[in-house]
């Protein structure tokens, strides 16, 4: 893969409790150890955050049960090897504890310009695009990739 372009990943996810509902709490008591994770992974870029040092207080779309991530990596298979080959995998795997089942796509990838940080709006039109048209060059899943531009 050239370096002029990277992976760029957005994934939605909607809560099934506030911020501070105690059912929450081994969410949250994770986060900062995740974070980290991905921050020291192989290929990885840049994450999303606020002033807390995670997205989970962003809003987006006015819900305020609705959490956003999004992220920029080197490769698809560098953020494969986060998502699915690292201890964040065993947190994925509990996720129906804290979270509802998403209805449609809630994960998108797509390629950036080496440098590019997306924006929250960026993402939700490249899930949209997903969600209306399928994976294409332009928004696409793991299951169904492309190669970047050029």
């Amino acid at each position: 893969m050239t370096n002029d372009w990277q992976l760029a990943q957005l994934n939605i996810a909607k809560a099934l409790y506030p911020a501070e509902d105690q059912r929450m709490n081994e969410f949250y008591t994770q986060l900062d150890g995740v974070n980290a994770l991905a921050d020291a992974s192989a290929g990885f870029v840049w994450r999303l955050q606020s002033d807390s040092g995670n997205a989970t207080d962003i809003e987006v779309g006015g819900d305020p049960l609705l959490i956003v991530n999004l992220s920029v990596w080197e490769s698809v298979e560098a953020l494969f090897n986060f998502a699915y080959k690292s201890a964040h995998q065993k947190v994925l795997a509990s996720r129906r504890q804290w979270f509802n089942r998403p209805e449609g796509a809630h994960q998108v990838l797509w390629w950036v310009p080496a440098g590019h940080k997306p924006t929250v709006d960026e993402g939700m039109a490249r899930l949209d695009d997903l969600r209306e048209s399928g994976a294409g060059p332009n928004a696409f899943t793991f299951k169904s990739k492309f190669p970047p531009p050029g």
